[in-house]
């Protein structure tokens, strides 16, 4: 069994991947990373990375491995493209949502091992219920799934795809101390609440997305604002233009699984901008 060679390691959380400028920022920035911070774990929620913004199919996911994510998560939008169910019934680290009724499917829960570790790391995906679908209660799946975990690893992630920033919230502080790690994703705009609560899981209401700066949510803005105004039924375009990465840096304890330090982290840095 390998010797563990670190007291701490890393892991590196993109939010929401957005449409194809999105995955390219990810390409473009996603090294840079690797190179800069040496994370162990890079998990990215992909549910928007499709062309139009909905969903991802087996070619994003593909693009997406290569840009360096070892664990791709997603939300209430992974079911938008039928041509990813066979993928998501066969590939481990490509996650959905685990509160959705079984019979679905896909996996809600993944386990990578890393030879550097003598634990497996575990990434958890939960979806929210407030504004979205009604379906399982995510606090009772997460302590199933904490409960099946119990004493294979300290090392535990967790991305609750969610619209309401209290449910987020509860959600971390329900999790406090049993999890290394709780980030929230779906809302494509990055909260500046990044800390660690008083029993070390790091937390963030919201990682933000991965995709066109100036946007709406990373859609077109003039027709975001068309259908704001006239409350028509207008279909959203992803826009174009600078894009950036967003997600969270945790610094993890090899000892107890519990977080050390927290980053957000918002590429290109100010000056090395790259449009797409």
């Amino acid at each position: 069994m390998p010797a563990e060679k670190s007291a701490t390691w890393t892991a590196l959380l993109l939010g929401d991947v957005v449409g194809a400028p999105g995955r390219k920022a990810v390409s473009q920035y996603l090294p840079l990373l690797k190179a800069k911070y040496e994370p162990l774990l890079v998990v990215v929620n992909g549910e928007n990375a499709e062309d139009s913004g909905a969903g991802l199919t087996p070619e994003n996911v593909l693009e997406l491995w290569q840009a360096g994510a070892d664990v791709i998560t997603t939300g209430n939008h992974v079911w938008e493209q039928e041509s990813l169910s066979e993928l998501l019934a066969s590939e481990p680290r490509l996650l959905r949502p685990a509160n959705y009724p079984q019979g679905l499917p896909g996996h809600g829960l993944a386990l990578i091992s890393p030879p550097e570790l003598l634990h497996p790391i575990a990434v958890l995906n939960l979806q929210g219920r407030y504004r979205l679908a009604p379906i399982d209660d995510p606090f009772q799946v997460a302590n199933t799934y904490l409960e099946s975990l119990k004493g294979q690893t300290p090392f535990i992630l967790v991305d609750f795809h969610a619209e309401d920033t209290s449910e987020k919230e509860a959600m971390g502080w329900a999790l406090d101390g049993r999890v290394t790690a709780v980030v929230g994703s779906h809302t494509h705009v990055a909260t500046r609440d990044e800390r660690i609560l008083p029993q070390g899981t790091a937390f963030q209401t919201d990682l933000g997305m991965c995709g066109p700066r100036e946007s709406i949510i990373g859609n077109n803005r003039a027709l975001s604002l068309r259908r704001a105004l006239t409350q028509l039924p207008l279909k959203g375009e992803v826009a174009d233009g600078p894009s950036e990465v967003r997600g969270l840096r945790v610094e993890v304890s090899v000892e107890s699984g519990k977080a050390l330090a927290v980053e957000r982290l918002c590429w290109p840095v100010s000056g090395s901008e790259v449009t797409f």
